[in-house]
């Protein structure tokens, strides 16, 4: 393996993207000779005729087509009338076929979509996509994260969950330094709920901060204003590397026309006070002038050309599983069920070949941990098969350990329903130790880190197996996934035990169910995004080679990489 030199960076740099620190050698070896392996193969022959996977075929059928009708309305956005605005008065291409302009050619349905369920249910109605499409797709080969506004849902204006979604975004971006292309078209902050959107340190304002940071850190940021950037929104393109505005379409100004006519009773176009010739001509806050769309969208192209950004050595070979994945629908775990069968099932129909090098396999057999590969990419796996033990977590959290000293990126599978009984004070010590060291391990490791809920998620489990508090690269969920404090039964009945609410024990049982389902979760932003199981090979194979392409900012960094952990109590 030839040596490894990287790029000397500031403190401010070393602070922000250390975490989750990816070296080139875990590449390499990924990519490089992937058939030389000689990994156990894993039993995954099921009997699709016993009730279990009948069950879970039925459920996860109904919940499959329940989700692939929300994603239709979702990618819909807004309404007919909204539609008609936005094409014919406008003359604007829709945020989802403006990404389509970017994207490679022939790449342009195998990207990968941020929390397109962000947004559903809210208490203010429902924003489709959470009002802005996110998506991270190849241009020029390389990986770049892509976010526009969609002007057909309530004109663009930002709602708390927008914000939520372009802050959870610009993480992304920063955990994987993938440059980022704001697609701008947006009429700024809901005004009626400017308290849950304007002064907080997680509002409006850290999407400003955030670019701040990206740009100290060398991460690339391209702005297109294809329609309003009206107040807080025109930092946005200001604080870009690079702009492109389009003539007669896109607008820059802190308060547009109807706001100066009230303050000073002149009366001023919108290109006049904030048009693409004013902002090229005179202010300079913009770069490229675009005569239509698809100029400034190849104006993008063009500008990305010049990113000095290596696109990932993805792996050229490898073997599929030898189960079919699309009977992974027959293994999900249905919401709450209490039979037991091996997640190794479903891991033989994710990994390469269906082979893995497990660790310690004897030992806390409740946590499977072990080595495999995924389309080429080699990972490290810990999934829930039965409830984390004291055994199971000091097994896991030496497994991470294992993975970070050798730049490994780790894959957690939850399933976890309810907790067991624990016998003995000394036991329920014992337990909190050893699960405190793997929380240790899961927290302090910088290697990439992707999590799939598969089942349920309940209780300390969640965050213990790299739950979305735990900062993992990626993390999605399986339609019939389930995460809450604890399952909706216990929650009811704690419920009722703690308080004097009317409600029957089955009302509050209904409720919590409710507010524990993925697409609940997916529209509060907990996942970035549900995917349906036959779909987790390929989505998983796209994260490793995003999260890869990370290696090029650290290719010439001479400091002092020695990784270190905090305090593991005995």
């Amino acid at each position: 393996m030839s040596v490894v030199k990287f790029l000397p960076i500031n403190g401010l740099r070393s602070f922000c993207c250390q975490r989750n620190r990816f070296h080139t050698a875990a590449v390499v070896w990924s990519s490089k000779s992937v058939q030389n392996y000689q990994f156990k193969e894993l039993d995954g022959v099921i009997d699709p005729y016993s009730s279990s996977i009948v069950r879970n075929d039925r459920y996860n059928s109904k919940a499959e087509q329940e989700v692939k009708e929300t994603l239709v309305r979702v990618r819909h956005g807004g309404s007919k009338s909204a539609h008609e605005r936005h094409t014919m008065k406008n003359n604007k291409l829709f945020a989802r076929d403006r990404l389509k302009k970017l994207l490679d050619p022939g790449t342009e349905e195998d990207f990968l979509e941020i929390a397109p369920f962000a947004g559903l249910g809210m208490e203010y109605g429902d924003v489709p996509a959470a009002g802005i499409v996110s998506i991270i797709g190849r241009i020029h080969n390389k990986w770049c994260l892509v976010g526009n506004n969609d002007a057909t849902v309530k004109g663009g204006t930002s709602f708390p969950i927008t914000v939520e979604k372009q802050i959870r975004t610009q993480d992304i971006a920063l955990q994987n330094c993938l440059p980022v292309i704001y697609g701008v078209d947006s009429g700024g902050a809901f005004l009626p709920l400017q308290a849950s959107i304007f002064p907080d340190r997680k509002h409006g304002g850290r999407v400003f901060y955030n670019e701040a940071i990206l740009s100290s850190l060398g991460i690339p940021q391209i702005a297109i204003v294809c329609g309003s950037c009206t107040a807080g929104g025109a930092y946005v393109p200001t604080m870009a590397e690079e702009t492109v505005i389009i003539d007669k379409t896109g607008t820059i100004f802190l308060g547009g026309p109807p706001l100066v006519f009230a303050a000073t009773g002149e009366k001023i176009s919108s290109e006049n006070l904030g048009g693409a010739t004013l902002h090229c001509k005179v202010s300079g806050c913009t770069d490229y002038f675009a005569r239509t769309e698809d100029e400034a969208w190849q104006f993008g192209r063009d500008i990305v050309s010049t990113l000095d950004v290596v696109p990932p050595e993805d792996p050229v070979e490898w073997e599929e599983p030898l189960y079919d994945q699309e009977e992974l629908r027959m293994l999900a775990p249905t919401p709450y069920d209490q039979s037991y069968y091996s997640i190794k099932k479903i891991l033989a129909r994710l990994v390469d070949g269906s082979k893995m090098h497990e660790f310690k396999s004897l030992y806390g057999p409740t946590l499977i941990t072990g080595f495999a590969h995924i389309k080429g990419h080699i990972v490290g796996i810990l999934a829930n098969d039965g409830t984390i033990t004291a055994d199971a977590a000091l097994k896991g959290a030496h497994f991470i350990s294992i993975c970070q000293q050798r730049h490994i990126p780790l894959v957690f599978l939850q399933n976890v329903t309810s907790e067991e009984e624990v016998s003995s004070p000394e036991e329920a010590g014992e337990l909190l130790k050893a699960r405190a060291k793997l929380l240790m391990a899961t927290a302090s490791s910088t290697v990439p880190k992707i999590t799939l809920i598969v089942g349920n998620s309940f209780g300390p489990n969640n965050y213990i197996m790299c739950g979305r508090s735990m900062d993992p690269n990626f993390l999605f969920s399986w339609p019939l996934a389930q995460i809450g404090l604890m399952t909706p039964t216990q929650a009811a009945k704690a419920m009722k035990q703690l308080s004097n609410d009317p409600a029957s024990e089955e009302v509050l049982v209904s409720v919590f169910k409710e507010k524990s389902c993925a697409l609940y979760s997916s529209a509060n932003l907990w996942d970035d995004g549900i995917i349906l199981p036959q779909e987790t090979r390929r989505v998983l194979a796209q994260c490793l080679s995003i999260t890869s392409q990370k290696k090029y900012w650290y290719k010439n960094d001479t400091t002092n990489n020695t990784h270190k952990f905090g305090i593991f109590r005995m």
